[in-house]
């Protein structure tokens, strides 16, 4: 898995102190089996609002205006990966060290923050992956979300 993040110089967490789901990407995520997996969004949601509650941020309360406001997307798309390019750092898939072509699905999760009152991106984390197993099992699926997650917000700045 391929995780980074990136934070907008100089910020004032102590500044923020809610958040809240903004609008839903009105994009689909190119394949029939995550748009509307409520699975999916379920645990993606759970493990975000985990990693805000940790780093010292609260959902707003119901009416009030949320500092700041995360947005998702989502993407599944086609894959090639040919391992000549491994033979070159000295590793094989097998004996003979033969050429392969590996065609795979590769997801790729973006989560934004936002800061509601600028409209300002503050935090853009994102994590690939192949999604090859997590579609066939759930327990795979929830345990990648969670990794995926963990990994961005590891660089997510604390509000205390």
């Amino acid at each position: 898995m391929t995780v980074s993040s990136h934070v907008q110089p100089n910020l004032r967490m102590a500044n923020y102190q809610t958040f809240e789901w903004g609008p839903a990407d009105s994009l689909p995520t190119g394949d029939p089996r995550f748009d509307n997996d409520t699975f999916f969004k379920d645990h993606m949601f759970g493990a975000v609002e985990k990693q805000m509650a940790a780093h010292g941020l609260a959902h707003a309360a119901e009416g009030a205006p949320p500092d700041l406001l995360i947005h998702y997307h989502a993407v599944i798309q086609p894959r090639i990966d040919v391992n000549r390019q491994d033979r070159t750092y000295g590793y094989c898939y097998d004996v003979e060290c033969t050429e392969r072509v590996i065609e795979y699905e590769a997801g790729t999760l973006v989560l934004d923050v936002v800061d509601r009152r600028t409209n300002r991106l503050i935090w853009r984390g994102w994590a690939q992956d192949s999604v090859n197993k997590m579609l066939k099992d759930r327990d795979h699926m929830s345990t990648e979300i969670a990794r995926a997650v963990d990994g961005m917000f590891a660089t997510f700045p604390r509000a205390f």
